[in-house]
């Protein structure tokens, strides 16, 4: 009779897919201690045990406001315990509460203005939490179109670049930013980041880069504890939608090839050479 080996990490995602576990009765499912287990299934996943929970639900639930379920049976169908959880640990991975991002955003009231830069045009819009989204291009009505896209039903406002006290200070970090000015860190500036848990960690990560230096996927990846993870590493700098602040720029390939960049090549080139430079 032939012996069938089970992957152990493939088995708890099966079972973290299908309930609940705690960590302790997932590893004797699997035949792992905790810290083995623990350690294994972020290499292999990118995410802890407990995050890859913690997703799986914030995904059902994504997807039951879509489809247009009621919020409180979405929110119990998803696996949340009672509405407070979902608030508590969900809404700020949504950005907003349940209740807005199934309505698309509707009830969010974002402000936004352009800015010419030294590279082209920017279009920074922020929440009252902090900068939502930043497209760089050279055509004004596309980067506004991709602003409505984006957030289709919320109160979009656009104020003049120097005369909003909240969002002034951001669009001019972006314009220093594109010019080649380094920023102290006490300025960071804050973001409302909506993403996976993955992606997340992968932004907080890529703000922790220094201008003028770079990372590879892997190496980014490595410093996630999930050495696995460059592939996964490469779709989240693809989904960053705050350019410059999240700078998925100073992330290339292994060989020191510049990799892909959302908003192309030529321009990540430009703005790591600006940054060697400032940093001299």
């Amino acid at each position: 009779m032939r012996n069938i080996t089970h992957d152990p990490l493939e088995h708890a995602r099966e079972l973290l897919d299908a309930g609940e576990p705690a960590l302790a009765e997932l590893s004797a499912a699997v035949g792992l201690s905790a810290s083995h287990l623990q350690r294994r299934f972020r290499a292999r996943f990118g995410l802890s045990p407990a995050e890859y929970l913690a997703q799986r639900k914030l995904g059902a639930l994504k997807s039951a406001l879509k489809d247009g379920r009621d919020v409180s049976a979405a929110l119990y169908d998803a696996g949340y315990g009672s509405p407070s959880r979902v608030y508590e640990t969900g809404a700020a991975k949504l950005g907003m509460t349940p209740a807005r991002y199934r309505a698309g955003g509707g009830g969010e009231e974002i402000r936004w203005s352009i800015v010419a830069t030294a590279l082209g045009e920017a279009m920074v819009a922020t929440t009252a939490r902090g900068i939502c989204m930043v497209e760089l291009g050279d055509d004004v009505d596309a980067l506004v179109r991709k602003l409505h896209a984006e957030f289709p039903r919320a109160k979009l406002q656009q104020v003049d670049a120097g005369r909003d006290e909240f969002l002034a200070p951001r669009v001019r970090a972006v314009a220093d930013a594109l010019a080649g000015k380094r920023m102290p860190a006490s300025d960071r500036i804050p973001v409302d980041l909506i993403g996976t848990a993955f992606q997340k960690r992968v932004w907080d990560a890529l703000m922790k880069i220094p201008a003028g230096e770079t990372r590879s996927y892997a190496e980014l990846a490595a410093s996630l504890d999930a050495p696995k993870a460059a592939r996964a590493v490469a779709s989240a700098c693809a989904h960053n939608r705050v350019a410059i602040v999240v700078p998925c720029h100073r992330v290339i390939r292994g060989d020191g090839s510049l990799g892909g960049y959302r908003w192309g090549l030529a321009l990540k080139q430009q703005l790591l050479r600006r940054e060697v430079i400032g940093a001299r």
